[in-house]
């Protein structure tokens, strides 16, 4: 296709013309120089002639559409040879990242090799020390038979000698043996012919002289008769002070202070005089709930500085409602002394029960306070003596109960305490005044308690800072408002309890700080283990109602049928 452009391929340019004046030798470089400055537009016009030529030829498109395609195949060529490097730059790439595997894989097998070279030595060290503690081990048994076989060889030794010398002084030893046997023999002969002289002579005396007789008779009747005086003084005086100032066994709690307390706890004591207690300080319940105890406890103080009859109260509800603290508080709000029962410490004491009953209102009425009786789990012994489940022995301390609640007192306040007062005898009840029902802590009520518990075992030792006990950041307050929408149904002592397993979180930690999370995460558990008592309790209730449902049904197939029909 070169004939196109003007000239063919196999033609030689034109020989370039010698530059006038130019020397012979650079002819040379002249004309390479002039070349590049050369230009022929014959060559030109031989190509437009051309293109003129091949427009008007037939085969223009044709030779316009091969151009085209060798333009394209020449694409293609570049394509194919960019594809080419591109896998070839790939190749290159996994090459390297190969590489890269052998020499990690190699750098991996290196460390095995490097573990296993140190796990040997490690293994070969254990067993060292371990062959070096047996050899040691060893070594010191052997010395140890050693020793005990020189000590055997010692003993026997010295045995052998002991025996050896006991046989040879044997005859001495029996002559001594004699000696003192004999000498014993007449010493106490003696003593017996001198004692039997003196008593004979004395009783002789006496009897020969009447006067001595009714002297001696008298002598022994007085001191029979003040024997027997003093045993009698000192039983009613230890009986006067059992009652006045011993606690009786059955109170597990007082605030009445004896002699012996009074001397050994001299500042408690003054403490306990001189201060003055709010009756619901501590106690967080529903506002009319609070209210109501609060009239109570006005009225209680005023009874006792008027010195008028005392109101009897029960208190029932769920338990960990605040039933003891409450009393706790009322018996000091109000100036006088408390005690505290527990009716399962009554059932088993049997016959001895009446007389314990009796000894503790006969201690009680001693006071000069006043004396709040508090019985906690009260229907424990106070329960229907018609029930079959009621002993002949528990029978008679309820009666003996009953017999001091009688009528009103203006020294003892009885207040009872229990989770189920419908198990009361019907005597019991009519010696009541007042009922109060605690009710498990609403939101707010759980919200204040909350409050008050990690204040009083989280806040105040972290600001003491003498516990091991700090608080991370975070709004406890808006941590409190939280806890109290999760706690629901709980009761105070279980929220007091989640106080306590705070603060137990901190002292377990490492560095001593109660974060957020350790503090939900101990709410969580209590919640759930708050669920599983009440699951306990739904399935242990409806155990109970089978079981009265089934005794009941058993009993009324002995019933006859008049009055089967009658009473149906």
């Amino acid at each position: 296709m070169s004939w196109i452009f003007g000239y063919r391929g196999t033609q030689q340019p034109p020989e370039t013309p010698q530059i006038p004046g130019a020397p012979a030798d650079a002819g040379g470089t002249g004309s390479k120089a002039m070349e590049a400055y050369r230009f022929d537009s014959s060559a030109l016009e031989r190509a437009a002639q051309a293109a003129r030529d091949l427009e008007k030829s037939r085969h223009a498109k044709e030779a316009l559409d091969l151009s085209k395609q060798q333009e394209q195949t020449k694409q293609q060529e570049y394509v194919a040879k960019v594809k080419e490097y591109e896998a070839h730059i790939e190749q290159s790439k996994i090459r390297a990242q190969y590489q890269d595997q052998l020499a990690r894989k190699r750098y991996e097998d290196q460390l095995a090799q490097q573990q296993r070279i140190n796990d040997e030595n490690l293994r070969r060290q254990e067993e060292s020390v371990a062959k070096q503690e047996a050899m040691r081990k060893a070594t010191i048994e052997h010395e140890m038979e050693l020793r005990h076989k020189n000590e055997m060889k010692r003993l026997e030794a010295e045995m052998v000698s002991k025996a050896k010398v006991d046989r040879e002084n044997q005859d001495l030893m029996l002559e001594q043996i004699r000696l003192k046997a004999e000498q014993n023999r007449i010493t106490v002969l003696e003593s017996i012919k001198t004692a039997g002289s003196v008593l004979g002579t004395g009783a002789h005396a006496l009897l020969s002289d009447w006067d001595k007789i009714l002297a001696a008779a008298g002598g022994i009747s007085l001191l029979a008769l003040g024997v027997y005086t003093a045993r009698g003084t000192t039983g009613v005086a230890a009986r006067y002070i059992e009652a006045r100032l011993g606690k009786p066994s059955l109170v597990r709690e007082t605030s009445r202070f004896s002699v012996v307390d009074t001397l050994r706890h001299p500042i408690e004591t003054v403490k306990k005089v001189f201060t003055k207690q709010d009756a619901l300080s501590g106690v967080v319940l529903a506002p009319k709930l609070e209210e109501r105890l609060r009239d109570i406890a006005i009225a209680t103080k005023n009874t006792k500085r008027n010195r008028g009859m005392y109101r009897n109260l029960l208190m029932h509800g769920p338990p960990g409602t605040g039933k003891t603290m409450f009393a706790k508080k009322l018996a000091v709000h109000s100036g006088m002394d408390y005690a505290i029962l527990t009716g399962g410490d009554v059932a088993p004491m049997g016959r001895e029960g009446v007389t314990a009953i009796h000894k503790v209102f006969d201690w009680a009425t001693t006071t000069r306070k006043g004396l709040l009786l508090f019985v906690d789990e009260a229907d424990a012994f106070l329960r229907k003596r018609s029930s079959e489940t009621i002993s002949e022995d528990l029978r008679a301390t309820l009666n003996a109960f009953l017999y001091r609640t009688g009528e009103q007192s203006n020294k003892v306040m009885l207040v009872l305490a229990s989770n189920t007062p419908e198990q009361f005898d019907w005597a019991v009840n009519d010696r009541l005044d007042e009922m109060v029902e605690f009710m498990l802590p609403g939101p707010d009520e759980r919200e204040r308690l909350v409050r008050l518990y990690f204040d009083q075992f989280v806040l105040q030792p972290a600001m003491e800072g003498k516990r091991r006990l700090k608080l991370a950041q975070f709004d406890y307050s808006l941590l409190c408002t939280e806890i109290a929408q999760l706690t629901g149904g709980m009761s105070g002592r279980e929220i007091a309890k989640l106080g306590v397993a705070w603060q137990a979180a901190a002292y377990a930690s490492e560095d001593g700080i109660l974060t957020e999370k350790m503090v939900m995460d101990r709410v969580e558990d209590a919640i759930k283990q708050h669920r599983q008592k009440v699951e306990w309790q739904s399935e242990q209730e409806k155990k109970e109602s089978k079981t009265l449902t089934y005794s009941s049904d058993k009993d009324s197939m002995y019933v006859p049928v008049k009055e089967k029909t009658a009473t149906s």
